[in-house]
């Protein structure tokens, strides 16, 4: 059975779309939640690591600072 030139680019339209359906389906199955609990992520964001800010180095800017244009006409 072959198919017909003006069918192909659907045939291939729908394989693709049963293929990411298939792999949507499974990672919703197996990993039905995906970010935790806001309760969960507003406690962790509180708390502040002192020892990972310690060692990072400072960071040299070089130019001018930004200034956002706020008047296009102006330049």
């Amino acid at each position: 059975m072959r198919i017909r030139e003006e069918n192909r680019n659907i045939i291939l339209l729908v394989t693709v779309m049963l293929c990411c359906g298939a792999v949507a389906g499974t990672l919703t199955l197996f990993e039905p939640e995906l970010v935790p609990a806001p309760e969960k992520r507003v406690a962790e964001r509180a708390v502040i690591d002192v020892t990972r800010t310690s060692i990072q180095a400072p960071v040299r800017v070089i130019g001018a600072p930004f200034e956002p244009n706020v008047n296009p006409r102006e330049r």
